[in-house]
């Protein structure tokens, strides 16, 4: 065996003594260093799988809209329409006065059948309303007046027709509704 002189002995021990916590710290910092990294990877793991869904949301959502526009791309033309259906039936109404048989007349309901059948085939449907109880979903009060034949909340008439576009309300329809017998 080799003597080593004790001044060599205490500089190696040393040595020895700082390599170890050094080795240690290392360790240590590399293991903190791979669970940050390890965090950040599931941080952004997440925020792309998020991304990602938020992206299919968006293309649903959009086709659904596209959808819609093109479903009820027609509603303009169809609002100005009942317009001028309203006005037709107005002039029916003065031609039915001057008779039923008159070829004017007969020629007016055929072009109001035509023309109601081409509206229906393209989703607009009239709200029938006399008779019915007032819905303020499909119905416009204009007025309240008693009457003894029809009940109390029932529509006593119609002053315009509302028209429905599809699924979707495009004109209420103007009624007057019964507020009950009236009281002596």
């Amino acid at each position: 065996m080799k003597k080593i002189p004790v001044s060599e002995q205490n500089q190696q021990m040393k040595a020895s003594a700082s390599s170890t916590p050094s080795t240690v710290n290392d360790q240590i910092d590399t293991e903190d260093a791979m669970s940050g990294l390890q965090a950040d990877l599931d941080r952004f793991r997440d925020l792309a799988l998020r991304s990602q869904a938020d992206f299919e949301n968006y293309k649903k959502r959009c086709a659904r809209e596209k959808e819609e526009a093109i479903q009820y791309a027609n509603k303009t033309l169809l609002e100005s329409l009942v317009a001028i259906i309203d006005n037709f039936e107005l002039g029916l109404a003065a031609a039915k006065e001057e008779g039923k048989q008159s070829p004017i007349y007969s020629g007016m309901v055929l072009v109001q059948k035509q023309l109601n059948d081409l509206l229906a085939e393209n989703g607009l449907q009239p709200i029938e309303a006399e008779g019915k109880m007032f819905d303020p979903n499909l119905h416009e009060a204009i007025a309240h007046e008693p009457s003894d034949q029809v009940p109390e909340e029932s529509v006593l008439r119609q002053t315009r027709r509302g028209y429905r576009f599809k699924d979707r309300l495009l004109r209420p329809a103007k009624v007057v509704v019964s507020s009950g017998p009236a009281n002596k």
